[in-house]
């Protein structure tokens, strides 16, 4: 019978394997990490910039409007398809190749989507584009790789930010372009960009000639199953990960609806001008990869599980009032991107050697949690209004704050 290793000695093995299987590469200079949070930022805002605009997709092609929610859940499906079937394989094969492969495949999900005439072209579109978004994975375990032990929790908590960003200013950018110039140009602008990205990206990653496990396809697949077997710190994290991307996803999908409807009738413009309060939240929580690095993971996420659960209190009168609404936002992404970065942080130093399935698994439970956000979050909403959205937010938060309470007794980290 195996011994059971204690987290001390997952961290003695880990840097045992770091230093036998990962061949010396590049330090990861602030430039380049940048350029990784942009580019991590681009390509998951692809999956949401239809939040501000399902509206008006469903009058163009004629969707109803009780089915239109699926557009989101259909991308965060085919998202946790593409970090099950793809991510896995930045373990496996060159990653510099993989990364500018789906990011051109991208390119050409986009142009889909943007010239999209019928309901089953666009979902055909949306799905790909979502099953590729998931290079945004594959570029945090590079840069994982990449920065040294000391600082890895900061440059996770910068690459990090940029898709925290990518997610929250996607409804922005959306919003400005759809007032502009329609729906389609937001998918249209996004293909050229992913293009440069692709270009740039190619140019300036390292060659990512390390050792690579011997491993079949599908023995990569069963060894994500057989992480979770064996890492408790991956078991907790990932289940916080999808109570947290629930509570967000359930704020973000539904926050258009009372806002495009009277008394406010705001623009998409002004509908995607709240993505900025939730950037500056996003922005806050940036250091909370630094305060891991020191040791103080458990504190900074019981905090900040504890200001999600606040966060409700505010986004309660977004029906009412702006002002509680903008402070409530601020809140969430603030609690919400301290959390994801504090458990990528921590995941990412226990199995240098399968950093990309480790980052697989943690993922899919936050496609989950962020489709079955979006789908409930729409239901509840046609059928309990504004204050059942705030109330299914608030459990699911609350549900959050007491597993992690649960997780950090004597019994339950034994």
């Amino acid at each position: 019978m195996m011994k059971k290793r204690t987290p001390s000695a997952n961290l003695d093995a880990a840097a045992v394997l770091g230093e036998s299987k990962e061949s010396p590469v590049p330090a990861l200079s602030r430039k380049k990490a940048l350029l990784f949070a942009f580019s991590c930022g681009l390509a998951v805002a692809n999956i949401y910039f239809a939040q501000p605009l399902l509206d008006t997709i469903s009058g163009e092609l004629g969707i109803a409007a009780s089915s239109i929610g699926a557009v989101i859940t259909v991308t965060q499906i085919c998202y946790a398809l593409g970090l099950l079937l793809l991510v896995p394989l930045g373990d496996l094969i060159n990653r510099r190749t993989l990364i500018a492969t789906q990011m051109l495949l991208s390119v050409i999900a986009l142009l889909v989507v943007g010239f999209s005439t019928s309901s089953s072209v666009l979902f055909a579109g949306i799905a790909i584009v979502g099953l590729l978004a998931v290079v945004t994975q594959t570029l945090v375990a590079f840069a994982a790789a990449l920065a040294s032990p000391a600082e890895r929790g900061q440059i996770v908590g910068v690459v990090t930010s940029g898709i925290v960003l990518g997610i929250l200013l996607a409804r922005t950018f959306a919003g400005i372009l759809t007032d502009i110039a329609g729906w389609r140009s937001v998918y249209l602008a996004s293909a050229a960009l992913t293009l440069m990205m692709a270009v740039a990206l190619y140019r300036i990653l390292p060659r990512d000639e390390r050792q690579r496990d011997s491993l079949s396809y599908w023995q990569l697949l069963r060894s994500v199953i057989a992480l979770f077997a064996e890492e408790r710190v991956l078991r907790v994290r990932a289940v916080l990960a999808l109570l947290i991307f629930a509570a967000f996803s359930i704020l973000w999908t539904s926050l258009v609806l009372p806002l495009s409807a009277p008394p406010f009738s705001l623009s998409h413009t002004a509908i995607g001008a709240f993505g900025l309060a939730g950037a500056a939240g996003a922005l806050a929580a940036a250091k909370a990869g630094r305060l891991a690095d020191r040791g103080f993971g458990q504190r900074t996420t019981g905090i900040a599980l504890a200001l999600l659960l606040i966060s409700w209190l505010a986004i309660r009168y977004a029906d009412q009032s702006l002002f509680p609404l903008i402070i409530g936002i601020i809140l969430l992404d603030l609690a919400v991107q301290a959390v994801h970065v504090t458990n990528q942080g921590m995941i990412l130093s226990v199995r240098p050697e399968a950093r990309s399935r480790l980052t697989a698994g943690y993922m899919v439970f936050y496609s989950i949690g962020s489709a079955a956000g979006s789908i409930a979050s729409t239901s509840i909403y046609a059928y309990a209004g504004w204050s059942g959205v705030c109330w299914l937010g608030a459990g699911v938060s609350a549900i959050a704050l007491l597993f992690w309470a649960a997780t950090r007794l004597p019994k339950a980290a034994a």
